[in-house]
C-alpha cells in the first residue's frame, strides 16, 4: 500500500489520527500563507482555515475509489484523502515532486489513485463533472459515488441547478457538499442568497438536503456517511449543507475587513480542532502529553516537507506538454 493510501486509511478507521489530520490541515495553510510572505510561492492561493471538519469527515467516510471534486480552496480537502504535504506543497511550489509534476499550482490539484479529480478554478465547475462522475459509475456498475465539494457562492450559479437537476431525474450516485463557509469570494451569503439554508433547495429537485454542522468532525462525518451509504445504495442523490467558516481572507492578499466585529471570534469560539480535542480528551482518548506530540509531530513534517519541496526540481519547459494527448 502506497504511504498516500496508508494516509487515507489512518482517517478512516482512527478519530485520533483524523484529529491529527485537522491539525496538519490547519499547520499546513498557515505555513502555506508564510511562504507567500517570503516570496517563495507565485500567484495566488485560497486557504481553508476553519473548515478542518468538513474535509477530514469527507475523507472518513467515503472510499479512496470514490470521486471527489473541490473547488480551488482545494488543500484541505487533498490532505484530508491522503496527499502527502510534500506533494501538495510541492504543487503548490511548482516543483517536480508536486502531484502533478508543479504544472497546476495551488488551484489545480489531482490524484486519480484517491479519487481527487482535478480541482476547479471555476466556481460551481466540479459540480456537473461530479455528476458525470457519478454517470459512469452509474453505467459501469462500479458501486462507487461521486462526491462533489463546493462553496456557498456555487449555489447561485447555473452549474449548480443543473448538477443537481440531472443527477435527481438519472438518480445519480453523488453527495453534493456545500461548504458553506458564510462569504462568496468578499461578499457575505446574506447580501447574495436569499434563504439562510442552502440545503432547501434540494426540495426543489427532489433530493433529500440536510443542514450539518460542519464545526463538529462526528456530525459530518455521520452525515457523510449516511448520504454516501444512500447513494451506493441506489438511493441517488443528496445535499448537505456543511455550515463552516473560513478563518483567512478569500485569497492572500484579502484582509477580511469586510466582516463584521465580532464574526471572527464567535466562529472561533467553536473551532473545530479545539472542539474535537476536547471531545477526544473527555472520553478518555487524547492526553495532554498525546496532545503535545502530535503537535509536535505535526510541526516536524510540514518542515520537513518544506525543506524537501525548496530542495526539490522546478519542472523544464516540456513539462507544459506532459499531459496533452493526441
Amino acid at each position: 500500500m502506497s504511504r498516500e493510501l496508508e494516509r487515507r486509511e489512518l482517517v478512516r478507521n482512527d478519530r485520533i489520527s483524523r484529529y491529527e489530520r485537522m491539525v496538519e490541515i490547519r499547520a499546513f495553510e498557515d505555513r502555506v500563507q508564510d511562504l507567500f510572505a517570503e516570496g517563495i510561492v507565485h500567484g495566488t492561493t485560497h486557504t481553508c482555515q476553519g473548515q478542518e471538519a468538513v474535509a477530514v469527515g469527507i475523507a472518513a467516510s467515503i472510499a479512496p475509489s470514490d470521486t471527489v471534486t473541490c473547488t480551488y480552496r482545494g488543500h484541505g480537502v487533498a490532505l484530508a484523502l491522503g496527499l502527502t504535504p510534500e506533494s501538495l506543497l510541492g504543487e503548490i511550489m511548482g516543483r517536480e515532486i508536486g502531484s502533478i509534476g508543479g504544472v497546476g499550482g495551488s488551484m489545480h490539484l489531482a490524484q486519480p489513485s484517491l479519487g481527487l479529480l482535478p480541482t476547479f478554478a471555476i466556481v460551481g465547475a466540479g459540480i456537473p463533472v461530479a455528476a458525470g462522475a457519478a454517470l459512469r459509475h452509474q453505467v459501469m456498475e462500479t458501486k462507487d459515488i461521486s462526491v462533489a465539494v463546493f462553496g456557498d457562492g456555487s449555489t447561485n450559479i447555473g452549474a449548480f441547478h443543473e448538477g443537481l437537476n440531472l443527477a435527481a431525474i438519472w438518480n445519480l450516485p453523488v453527495v453534493f457538499i456545500c461548504e458553506n463557509n458564510q462569504y462568496g469570494e468578499y461578499s457575505r451569503i446574506n447580501k447574495t442568497t436569499p434563504i439562510t439554508d442552502i440545503a432547501r433547495r434540494a426540495d426543489s429537485y427532489g433530493i433529500p438536503g440536510l443542514v450539518v454542522d460542519g464545526q463538529d468532525l462526528d456530525e459530518v462525518v455521520a452525515a457523510v456517511t449516511d448520504a454516501a451509504s444512500a447513494a451506493r445504495t441506489g438511493s441517488g442523490p443528496s445535499l448537505l449543507e456543511m455550515k463552516t467558516y473560513r478563518y483567512a481572507g478569500h485569497s492572500r492578499a484579502d484582509t477580511a475587513s469586510y466582516r463584521p466585529e465580532g464574526e471572527f471570534d464567535d466562529w472561533y469560539k467553536r473551532d473545530p480542532i479545539n472542539s474535537l480535542r476536547e471531545v477526544l480528551i473527555g472520553e478518555g482518548l487524547l492526553s495532554e502529553k498525546r496532545n503535545t506530540q502530535i503537535l509536535n509531530s505535526v510541526a516536524e513534517r510540514i518542515e520537513s516537507a518544506v525543506l524537501t519541496v525548496r530542495n526539490s526540481p522546478v519542472p523544464g519547459i516540456q513539462a507544459m506538454f506532459s499531459n496533452i494527448n493526441a
